[in-house]
């Protein structure tokens, strides 16, 4: 089940993830408006609230918000976006920061706030010894890779200290304030494994509803395939010589995969592969057929065509809109 996970996370893996250090005095509500697609919020000191969408504050102990949750010490939750929400020290207080795309926050009023509530490298806050303090991590970059597990995510995933206590968290706010050569691409693997291990600890309990890609990985034949798709997606694959690798008839593997994953075999092959491309030509140096090749694709113009058919736009038209994502998301 790590290879399902690992895999889905490897392309558009963190690059220059957004991360931070928050640290905060009462009254305090951030509104959070960048349009992520993923952010981890670990409570390590004090608490907070977290209110998914943009309703205004209420009165009362969780506001007018029934989905409210209050987070300790400890806990952990990862928002899946692009959908707003508000963190604050209690569910009725009106938010006075508003963050936007790429991280840039500012006052309701549309004062830029960046620099006044700046307390240090990758730490930001209202007070320097706040009573609540908050390590939080942003996917920024929308790749494609992700999108079946951002599907099977709820809005809101929460994982409370009693029932997962991860040696990732202390780590990783020891290391956000830190600044030393390469810390980007330390601080971007420690948020890939504590995303990693929150979704095995939450897919791991009784009553998880995991979906099906991930419960297939508990099928000995199944995983078998699917571990040879994400490990050799240019590889010729077929319907037999997947069968013949695992040592089942090929009526067998079309019935077992059918069943666990929800589609043939050559689908999941084929989405699968296209969800890399799409990843891939997002890299500046990458050309359409180099791309092809790594994903299995005889030409530059066959992945094109397949390419269109099954998402709408040409790779080059994906391309352009991914670089102006990235411009977007990377201001400040």
């Amino acid at each position: 089940m790590d290879n399902a996970l690992g895999s889905l996370l490897d392309g558009p893996r963190a690059r220059g993830a957004f991360l931070m250090r928050a640290v905060l005095a009462p009254p305090w509500g951030v509104q959070v408006r960048d349009e992520a697609p993923l952010t981890v919020i670990c409570v390590t000191r004090g608490d907070a609230w977290l209110v998914p969408g943009d309703g205004a504050p209420g009165p009362g102990p969780a506001g007018n918000h029934p989905d409210a949750v209050r987070l300790a010490a400890g806990d952990l939750a990862l928002m899946r976006g692009p959908t707003p929400y508000t963190v604050a020290d209690d569910p009725a207080t009106t938010p006075q920061v508003v963050v936007r795309p790429g991280g840039c926050s500012v006052a309701a009023d549309g004062t830029d706030l960046c620099e006044e509530m700046d307390l240090g490298v990758r730490t930001w806050g209202n007070a320097p010894d706040g009573s609540t303090v908050l390590v939080i991590g942003t996917y920024q970059l929308r790749g494609e890779i992700t999108g079946r597990l951002l599907q099977a995510l709820p809005p809101v995933l929460t994982l409370r200290r009693d029932s997962w206590d991860s040696p990732l968290i202390p780590l990783l706010e020891a290391e956000v304030a830190r600044d030393e050569p390469g810390q980007e691409v330390i601080l971007d693997r420690l948020l890939d494994l504590l995303v990693i291990a929150a979704l095995r600890a939450w897919y791991a309990r009784p009553d998880a509803a995991a979906p099906a890609w991930y419960r297939a990985h508990g099928d000995p034949v199944v995983a078998q395939v699917l571990r040879l798709i994400h490990d050799h997606p240019a590889h010729p694959w077929t319907v037999a010589g997947l069968a013949a690798k695992a040592g089942v008839s090929r009526a067998a593997l079309a019935r077992r995969f059918g069943a666990l994953v929800g589609e043939p075999p050559m689908t999941y092959l084929t989405a699968h592969r296209l969800d890399l491309a799409a990843d891939l030509l997002r890299e500046p140096d990458a050309t359409l057929e180099s791309v092809a090749r790594r994903v299995g694709y005889g030409s530059a113009f066959t992945l094109s065509t397949a390419f269109k058919r099954e998402r709408g736009v040409s790779p080059s038209a994906h391309r352009v809109l991914g670089r102006e994502a990235a411009g977007t998301d990377t201001g400040h």
